[in-house]
């Protein structure tokens, strides 16, 4: 990794800031990351928006479901593999070598292909049968065929554990407009033309097989630039023996992200079974109108997670524990703002973009940020456990953390409609953040007290 990626020591809590070059290179990656978020999100959320309008409230939930069916099956399946992929690339012994560094990159790539693969099969085995359970007919199961290439394709963990551990923070938040440009284009003409919900799939299916194919491209770049090369020479279970702990952390974090999906995911197929498709297509709606203040926090983390990794290994609990306060204190700043604004705007922005047939989605895009807000404290709490290698605790969190969802959704949907499903995101979110906190914090001061005793 070029040595001006790296995060300098530094000392840590004890009245001294962040060292000047730390703060101005992660400043500078995180502001890449956020332009690009806006650009692509702003992009996407234009495209959401024509489709909206193209296709009414009742069978924009219909595209709502299938590209939520979709989603689920592969975040169920898959396993996260860029965040032991950093975590592994991360240790003093995989950094030194470009042929272990090639192996293990090889070991999550054969991960990664796999899933896709069994993500997509569930898709076109198990759709006939969830179709109508979801408020669906299954005379619409082809419209999961047309979505299934989308799945069987998306390899994301590998490219993106090359490019963040690379440094390339700027190509890694600039590349995905080119396929939102595209995604634009195509429903904006779909819309001219008077498309159905079967084009509007297909434009949303090839859409995300240009953005995979330019995602590929790119970190196979970045891992030439360093010397890595990806060399299928070695038996699965032999590359499994060579990286012990590897599996073991992938199931935890795939699990984790399991649980994270059944409340991210799943509750638009939850929302659409209690009250139709179109209350799902107004939940999905205002799920993806705020969801940009929910990526800022993936970003940060997306900048920060291998930095993580480094210190913790290396030691440095003061500057660790340094980073993850300051960065909780930059995000509540920014959740605040978000939530300023959707109170102060969100019913003129929402009346000129969506019309009269959207109206009353305020309540819902306002609740969903507040849920969004506290998912972004936890975000950092959540990166700082996984980089000390305690995916077990995160997944216990996930674990109570979904019950709590899905016992406040069964009382509220039913009683409230669509934004039941943002009162039990706002308790899940809230036990989350408060559990992630109470079990990072007291790890991060016990070891800089056995650093500064002398006990490490």
């Amino acid at each position: 990794m070029p040595e001006n990626d790296r995060c300098p020591a530094a000392p840590g809590l004890g009245g001294i800031g962040l060292p000047r070059e730390y703060i101005v290179s992660r400043l500078g990656s995180i502001a890449h990351l956020f332009s690009g978020t806006l650009a692509v999100t702003g992009l996407m959320a234009l495209s959401t928006i024509v489709a909206a309008r193209a296709l009414g409230p009742q069978m924009y939930g219909v595209l709502a479901l299938v590209l939520t069916m979709g989603r689920i099956c592969e975040r169920l399946i898959r396993f996260e593999s860029w965040q032991p992929l950093i975590r592994f690339a991360s240790q003093p012994d995989a950094e030194a070598d470009p042929v272990h560094m090639g192996r293990l990159f090889v070991l999550g790539l054969m991960l990664d292909l796999a899933c896709a693969a069994a993500a997509a099969l569930v898709l076109v085995a198990a759709g006939y049968v969830l179709l109508p359970l979801v408020g669906l007919d299954q005379s619409q199961y082809y419209l999961l065929l047309i979505f299934a290439p989308a799945i069987a394709f998306n390899i994301r963990g590998v490219p993106t554990a090359a490019l963040r551990l690379a440094g390339h923070f700027r190509t890694l938040a600039y590349f995905q407009t080119l396929s939102a440009v595209l995604r634009l284009t195509l429903a904006a003409a779909g819309w001219a033309c008077g498309a159905g919900v079967a084009e509007f799939l297909a434009i949303w299916t090839f859409a995300q097989l240009v953005d995979t194919a330019i995602f590929a491209w790119l970190a196979r770049r970045s891992l030439n630039n360093v010397g890595v090369q990806l060399v299928f020479d070695t038996p699965p279970a032999q590359l499994i023996r060579a990286f012990p702990g590897f599996m073991g952390f992938a199931w935890s974090t795939n699990a984790s992200s399991t649980l994270r999906t059944l409340t991210q995911e799943a509750d638009v197929l939850l929302v659409g079974a209690m009250t139709g498709t179109a209350g799902a297509g107004l939940y999905h709606l205002a799920k993806r109108l705020a969801k940009m203040a929910q990526q800022v926090g993936q970003h940060i983390q997306a900048v920060l997670y291998p930095d993580f990794a480094r210190l913790w290994a290396q030691g440095q609990a003061q500057m660790f524990g340094m980073i993850v306060m300051k960065v909780q204190a930059i995000l509540a700043a920014f959740a605040v703002l978000a939530l300023g604004v959707v109170w102060l705007l969100g019913d003129p922005v929402i009346a000129l973009l969506l019309g009269e047939d959207y109206a009353g989605l305020l309540p819902l895009v306002f609740t969903q940020v507040i849920a969004v807000a506290l998912i972004l404290h936890s975000s950092t709490p959540r990166s700082a456990m996984l980089a000390m290698n305690h995916p077990g605790t995160v997944l216990m969190v996930a674990l109570v953390s979904t019950a709590i969802f899905f016992g406040i959704a069964s009382v509220a949907i039913p009683a409230y409609g669509p934004i039941g499903a943002n009162f039990a995101h706002i308790g899940f979110a809230l036990f989350t953040a408060i559990a992630l906190d109470a079990s990072c914090w007291p790890r991060i001061w016990r070891r800089q007290q056995r650093l500064d005793g002398g006990g490490e």
